[in-house]
């Protein structure tokens, strides 16, 4: 596959970062398979998985909302894993639990070929009596058993939040992290992108912002503020997801980093610290560093490091003498583009080492 967004989710490779949300009775492996050239995950279910949970389901489907109630879920599940795969799309399961034990038994049954992602997310007050979706954001404890008895059985979890129902939504997902996931995938509902910020700037968990996603400026705004991946539920159409993923490609060719933080001094997340100029002047830079605990001296020697033997190392014609401490590309700067241009550096190459240089900041600030 064309790897221009170079974006992993542990050994899988995303093709596209896209994702559908799981949407209950509707998001099966042939609505994933009809709209594989656009996305690189699918989330199918969400499925109820035990009898508490099963139950709930049943009663929301009574009260004419659509529902899957496989007679036998293992089986059911599986072959919509089985579409899904065939048509080249990650395969992740959206799931209602009420009991660890539920989980573990489904990871051993089906086993690595799916992310797994635990439902947290659900505001019916059937899956919330039953122990499943919001409740889970008012029991944490509960939560973090559930990711840590799935990452025992060795398989790749996401767990789907809302924003603005735990108490802190960047705490949960430090301590989510912390625990071991892999993904938050967070409905954004009214807050936008600063909550996006707000969870890249304490922990470098992968990321999926959803919620009101409906075309490729949309998606842009959630990436400029740190998220890996953007995912669509009701607004999954073919026209819409062709129209992102198509505009994404193009902006990656384009600019190399497909999604490039917004500079610190106009809101960018923490990943922006590689377009930083040196600390010697009051800037949005000096408080952020006193907020991690970094000394100006630390931030410089942290990114000759990061720099070194790379094409950003030189620069000897730039304001601080090193292209490590010139801006993005899309802010116009003739120094920059007077070295860029006699090294014959293209604009998206210096933009992928721009990436590769936030990952190593964001290494040693979270390592």
């Amino acid at each position: 596959m064309e790897n221009i967004y170079d974006l992993w989710i542990g050994d899988r490779q995303v093709s596209i970062p896209v994702a559908i949300a799981s949407m209950a009775g509707v998001i099966d492996g042939a609505y994933i398979r009809d709209r594989a050239a656009h996305i690189g995950i699918g989330f199918i279910g969400g499925y109820a998985i035990d009898e508490a949970t099963i139950s709930a389901a049943r009663e929301l489907s009574h009260q004419g909302r659509e529902e899957f109630l496989p007679r036998d879920p293992i089986a059911e599940i599986t072959a919509q894993i089985e579409l899904a795969e065939a048509a080249g799309v990650i395969p992740g399961i959206n799931i209602r639990a009420s009991e660890v034990d539920s989980l573990v038994s489904l990871s051993k049954e089906i086993g690595d070929r799916a992310i797994y992602e635990i439902d947290a997310h659900c505001r019916q007050h059937a899956m919330i009596d039953a122990g499943c979706g919001e409740f889970l954001l008012t029991n944490p404890q509960k939560l973090l058993s559930y990711v840590q008895a799935l990452k025992i059985t060795g398989v790749t979890v996401s767990v789907k939040i809302r924003a603005g129902v735990a108490p802190s939504d960047a705490e949960l997902a430090r301590i989510l992290w912390k625990a071991g996931a892999d993904i938050i995938h967070i409905d954004l509902m009214d807050f936008g992108p600063a909550k996006i910020r707000e969870i890249r700037n304490v922990c470098p968990v992968f990321l999926i912002a959803n919620n009101g996603v409906t075309d490729f400026e949309k998606a842009k705004d959630y990436f400029a503020h740190g998220a890996d991946m953007v995912s669509l539920a009701r607004k999954s159409d073919e026209k819409t997801l062709s129209g992102i993923s198509q505009a994404l490609g193009q902006f990656t060719r384009e600019h190399g980093w497909y999604n490039s933080p917004k500079q610190l001094c106009r809101g960018g997340d923490i990943r922006s610290l590689a377009f930083c100029c040196m600390p010697v002047k009051p800037c949005p830079l000096l408080p952020a560093l006193e907020k991690l605990k970094i000394s100006p001296q630390e931030f410089v020697a942290m990114k000759m490091e990061g720099v070194k033997d790379t094409i950003l190392e030189a620069g000897t014609s730039t304001c601080f003498g090193s292209l490590a401490y010139c801006c993005k590309d899309t802010t116009p700067c003739m120094f920059r583009d007077s070295t860029l241009k006699q090294s014959g550096i293209k604009r998206s190459i210096y933009m992928q080492q721009k990436r590769e240089l936030a990952k190593k900041i964001m290494h040693k600030i979270f390592s």
